[in-house]
This record gives C-alpha cells, structure tokens and sequence, in this order.
C-alpha cells in the first residue's frame, strides 16, 4: 500500500547505508572547518573526501565486537583512509555526528513533505474555484443546518491546510540545528568556533547550547507539526467518508471498472483510502506522544530518546509523505455529485429554510419567540412525518396571517444563501 504513493527518495533517506553517508558527511565537514581554522592542513580535505569509504556489511560486523554503531562506522572509515585516519573525529563525541546527521535526514526528508503540501494546496484550490457556486447543505452536529457551497466546504480545507503548511514550515527551519561542542557540550577538546563552521557547510544553524545531544524539543515540536498534518488529513478525509454514506452520496471516492468492494455484497463502494488515512493519523499522533516523552533525559543525557526516534521518525515522516500523495490523489479522483447535492438542501420540504421564514415572521410584528414556535411546529412535523415543510407553512394560519404565499415562497431563494461567497473567496486572494 505505502509502496504504491511514498516517494522512494523519502525510503532512501532513511536506509541504512544514507543514513552514514550523513554520519561521513558530518565527519569531513568538520576536517575542512578544522583546515578553515588553519589547525589542519587544507591539502588533506581533498584526500580525505576521496578515501574515505565505508561498508554497512562491514560495520555491522566491527559492531557486532564494539556494540556501538559509531565507533563501528568510524573503524571503517578509518581503515579507509590510513595514515589520515588521524584527522577523523578530533575532539568530538558520537552525539557530536548522530545528532547533527539527524538534523540533515530530517531536514531533507522535510523538504520533500514540504512539496507534498504544495502540490496537495493546489489541487485543493483548483476543486475550491471549481465548485465554487456548486450548491450543497451545510451541517451542525451531522444534522441539515443551511445551504453553502462545496466550493466553501474546500477553501475551509485551503485554510486549514495553509495553516499547518505554515507552522510546519516554522519547525522545518528550526529542526535544521546542528552541534559540534564535544562530551556535555563544553568544547573541552575542539574550538568553539569549528560549530558554526561545520553548520554553515551544512548549511545548518549551530544550536545556542548543547549538553552533548541537541534538546529534544526541537524534535518533539517537529513531530507536533508532522502530528498536525495528519489531524488535518484525517479530518477531511472523515468528511469524505461521511458524505459517500449511501444516506447522503455527495461525493464518492474514485472507483476503477475492476475494483470491487466487498466479497460478499457486490454493490458496495466503500471510502476504504479515506478510511486509511484515518487509521494512519492514529499512529502519527502516537509517535507524536513518543517524541514529547523523550525531552525529559537523564541530566546531560542519555540514550533512551535514540531507539524510539530510529523508529518514529522514519516511520512517520515515510507515513506523512504517503498520507498527503494519497489524499491528493483521492482529492484528484473524487466523484463531486452535484445533483445530489441540490436535491438534498431539498429534504422535507426545505426544512434548512426555517431561520429565512422565522426572520420574515419577525418582521412582520411578531416577538421573535412566538415566530420560533411557529416555525419549529411546522419543520419538526415535515422532519418527524416525512412531510413538506413548505405546504405545512402554506396551511398554517398562523403563518399566513402574516406572510402570503409568495412572501413564504421568497424564504426559500437558494441564491439568497450565496451573495457572500464572493467575498469570501476575496478573502484568499482568488
């Protein structure tokens, strides 16, 4: 399933062999922001980029003896290099790499949701431009409220999805901290000055303080907007299930001529993609707790936080990227039926139209109470005996001897609902 829309780009950043391809980068930045310093010789970076190598076989069986996956990683490269072997690591400590190697996967995994929600706030302003006077219920409590537009419906969704495009934007950029400042983070062994150095050829921001790991709510505001996405996600994609209900079918998930829906029951649609998007933000939320547990470490550190973040960040970032392709894609195909969607502001008689004959009743002269009671006799008895609103309003001679029929009739104007829209959709600059 996950195969079918995940970007194999987004895979490859979180497999074994890239993720020390990150480790080496880290390590040889730091060499060339040593040379900068003029504390190494500059003609060594050249060698050092050229020869340096490693092998994940290779280190998982140095590991296998050493029981530390860095100092593993670092034999091997070493082994490669030689006699410049002396130039790896000098004064660092493993956090030193792992978390400044984190901060570029996770950076570069970022950049690639960040397109995903692009594209995903395109095709949403396209159907919102599309369906911009297509007119359908609005609903309070999943009951008819009053008429709007399924254009509206989708530029609310525009709206919310800008919204955490936006803040997930504000912790892309502050998830891009690196650090390089040795055992608790006091630069015993290396200049104070390699950081911003090795940050900036990483194009990276070197983290005010470190206590030999960066501060774990960094992570955890990441996860927080990665944890809003997929609340967003769910959210629209429960609307869609809801509205393919057989009782409603406004819309329909998109359905190819062999797909088949039940074993069983041969007629059945079901919204099975919006459905997964819904199980899948359930698991996003509870990485998102995971990564909020793992700010409170032990003192300067420990290394509880690590097997959990080697497990719900690729997980989740893998999971977001596949949540927005395939929203975009049921967006993309959905079935927008515009028929049904009329016929159902029509229900009872046009029940929805009770707040336009209450107000015309008002101001006619009576108290706003008593034309509440009027009306709310004449809409429950439609609701409850699947009558006609309208003909119960044109019997009633309390309703009469204050509105005559084509005043009752002008209550029930669907373009009375829309003169705003427009301005609404002004509000977003289209």
């Amino acid at each position: 399933m996950i195969d079918r829309y995940s970007c194999p780009e987004m895979k490859h950043i979180w497999d074994l062999n890239t993720k020390f391809d990150y480790y080496l980068r880290v390590e040889i930045a730091v060499c060339e922001a040593y040379a900068k310093l003029g504390i190494f010789p500059e003609d060594v970076i050249p060698q050092i980029k050229e020869k340096a190598a490693f092998s994940v076989d290779r280190i998982a069986k140095i590991e296998e003896d050493v029981h530390h996956d860095v100092i593993a990683f670092l034999t091997d490269v070493n082994n490669s290099l030689g006699n410049l072997a002396k130039y790896m690591h000098a004064g660092m400590t493993s956090s030193d790499v792992i978390d400044t190697a984190f901060a570029l996967q996770i950076a570069d995994s970022g950049n690639i949701i960040k397109e995903d929600i692009e594209k995903l706030l395109l095709t949403v302003k396209n159907m919102a431009l599309k369906y911009k006077h297509t007119i359908c219920i609005g609903r309070s409590h999943g009951i008819h409220a009053e008429i709007m537009t399924f254009g509206v419906k989708l530029l609310n969704m525009y709206d919310v999805l800008e919204r955490v495009y936006n803040n997930f934007l504000c912790a892309q950029e502050e998830i891009r901290t690196g650090q390089i400042s040795g055992p608790v983070g006091t630069y015993s062994n290396l200049p104070v000055e390699l950081e911003p150095l090795v940050c900036e050829i990483l194009e990276l921001k070197p983290a005010k303080i470190s206590t030999q790991i960066i501060a774990r709510d960094y992570h955890a505001r990441y996860m927080q907007s990665l944890g809003l996405i997929a609340c967003v996600i769910e959210q629209f994609a429960t609307e869609i299930r809801h509205l393919q209900r057989t009782e409603v079918r406004e819309v329909e998930e998109g359905f190819s001529k062999k797909q088949k829906g039940s074993s069983a029951m041969p007629h059945k649609k079901n919204p099975v993609l919006s459905e997964n998007l819904c199980g899948l933000a359930r698991v996003v939320r509870g990485n998102v707790l995971t990564a909020m547990e793992n700010v409170s470490l032990w003192h300067e550190r420990d290394i509880s936080h690590s097997s959990a973040e080697r497990i719900i960040f690729p997980d989740t970032l893998i999971l977001i990227d596949f949540m927005l392709k395939r929203f975009d894609n049921v967006l993309s195909n959905l079935v927008v039926k515009e028929d049904n969607m009329l016929k159902n502001t029509g229900l009872f008689g046009g029940i929805v139209y009770s707040q336009r004959v209450l107000l015309a009743l008002v101001e006619k002269g009576l108290k706003r109470e008593d034309a509440y009671t009027i009306v709310q006799k004449n809409a429950l008895d439609a609701f409850e005996n699947n009558g006609n609103f309208r003909f119960n309003l044109e019997k009633d001679n309390d309703v009469l001897s204050c509105l005559s029929v084509d005043e009752i009739n002008n209550c029930f104007k669907k373009e009375d609902y829309l003169k705003n829209i427009d301005k609404i959709y002004e509000k977003f600059g289209f």
